[in-house]
């Protein structure tokens, strides 16, 4: 039987979840994306072992590999620059897939290769029931499907028609400031945090950093540059170096909000929504891309292994709802910790650090 899906989203979510059905022999797949033109470079994108063990499964993870810098020390700092704690990351996923920082955009050529999306095409609503859904578009037309899937993310239109839910602002920080700038000599992930502010920093390519500077209290980076110029004027060289950059005139650099989504449920009948659209997390671990993917080819397991496709849903989001749940709480633990004051949290770091990291990511080396 032939039946029709509808992505919504050429993001990294929708792009996997093409790739994804394809592969499992569903082939009638339509990706509609409402920004027109090829996607930009974009900043950084740290994924861990299990977003590249995903990468693997769509057959990609090694020309995403190539195009990045791999992740294999992390180290967390004072805003002195003391070492409070270092994790082996390459030991901790060996037997799973490496670590890699990477340009988002390097990582959607790698998953749009060979697959077509239709560009400037906009949805402003979408229903469905147990027989079928349907979107409608910006220009009146309407696309028909057996299943529309809404992989576009946290302000998704999809998510209306699945359950209508109001983003929240991270635990750890509001918004969030994130740049690209020569690499002021970085030797691996290095995080500094201080005075209720992070930065982190990440070699992202030959000669460049990807860094992302936020509160860690739960408080706003505020609306200009002169707060990330103030805020990091007395850290250590190699990241007062890189904000200097990131504020210079012409500096690739960006602000955005950091919104969660706790959304009730993650389909409703025929309509479905993943990735960020579904339960978008604060960045604390890197698990935005990778829980994208993995949703993605979760979801073409069940439907491909199913003929009754609410059914199929309902399977998906009872074996994805376990590791985002725990994604999302070890989230909040962390941004708790960080949030405590420097004299309580800089004590407990060096034993709560590496404990935090092995009770986040040890359940997510086994498969989704």
């Amino acid at each position: 039987m032939t039946r029709r899906v509808l992505v919504v989203g050429g993001g990294v979510a929708g792009l996997a979840t093409a790739r994804a059905l394809r592969s499992s022999g569903i082939h009638d797949v339509t990706v509609v994306e409402r920004r027109s033109g090829a996607p930009e470079p974009g900043l950084g994108l740290n994924l861990p072992g299990n977003a590249v063990r995903a990468l693997g499964a769509l057959g990609v993870a090694e020309e995403v590999l190539a195009a990045g810098v791999p992740v294999r020390r992390r180290e967390y700092r004072t805003d002195r620059g003391r070492l409070l704690f270092a994790v082996d990351e390459a030991a901790f996923w060996s037997g799973v897939a490496p670590s890699v920082c990477v340009r988002p955009g390097r990582l959607l050529d790698a998953l749009g290769a060979g697959q077509p999306v239709r560009r400037g095409v906009g949805v402003v609503r979408v229903a469905g029931d147990a027989s079928g859904a349907e979107a409608e578009l910006e220009d009146g037309t309407r696309e028909p499907a057996d299943l529309v899937v809404g992989a576009d993310g946290v302000r998704s239109v999809v998510r209306d028609a699945v359950a209508p839910t109001a983003g929240r602002a991270s635990v750890m920080t509001a918004t969030s400031w994130r740049f690209v700038v020569p690499d002021p000599g970085v030797a691996c992930w290095t995080a500094w945090t201080g005075g209720g502010r992070a930065l982190l920093l990440v070699p992202v390519g030959p000669g460049e950093v990807y860094g992302y500077a936020s509160s860690s209290r739960g408080g706003s980076t505020g609306s200009g540059l002169d707060w990330l110029a103030a805020a990091f004027a007395r850290f250590p060289e190699p990241a007062r170096l890189a904000v200097e950059a990131a504020c210079a005139p012409g500096a690739t650099r960006y602000r955005s909000t950091v919104t969660e989504v706790r959304a009730a449920t993650w389909h409703r009948d025929r309509v479905l929504v993943l990735g960020d659209a579904a339960h978008a997390t604060g960045p604390v671990w890197a698990q935005g891309a990778a829980g994208a993917l993995e949703d993605a080819l979760v979801l073409a397991e069940e439907l491909a292994a199913e003929d009754d496709w609410v059914r199929a849903c309902a399977a998906w989001e009872r074996r994805r709802r376990p590791r985002v749940a725990h994604v999302q709480a070890t989230t909040d633990r962390m941004s708790r910790l960080a949030a405590l004051p420097d004299v309580l949290a800089r004590p407990l770091a060096p034993l709560a650090g590496p404990r935090a990291f092995r009770a986040a990511y040890g359940p997510l080396r086994a498969a989704p």
